[in-house]
């Protein structure tokens, strides 16, 4: 649907905290599978980060902004593939 990337990750805190959380176990979570973001942008302060992984783009949004900026809406007939279940995930 897009030609900026093959995945668009959308994630929600509800704190400034939270968001910041989020980004940060992102960003070490795929360090640890030796990937690293071509760029990083915003903060929790604005209530919206974006890690740029090339092919996939990370979204870390505050709730509030989240329902404002409504990225879904602008990807809505894009397929929607939802994380596995703790007990489904494969363990590292």
């Amino acid at each position: 649907m897009t030609i900026i990337a093959d995945y668009l990750v959308l994630a929600s805190g509800t704190s400034d905290r939270h968001v910041r959380a989020i980004a940060d176990g992102v960003l070490y979570d795929i360090k640890e599978m030796g990937a690293l973001p071509l760029r990083r942008d915003g903060n929790s302060d604005a209530g919206w980060i974006v890690l740029d992984y090339a092919d996939a783009i990370v979204h870390v949004f505050h709730v509030r902004e989240r329902e404002y900026y409504d990225l879904e809406r602008l990807y809505r007939g894009a397929p929607v593939i939802r994380p596995l279940a703790e007990e489904e995930s494969p363990r590292h």
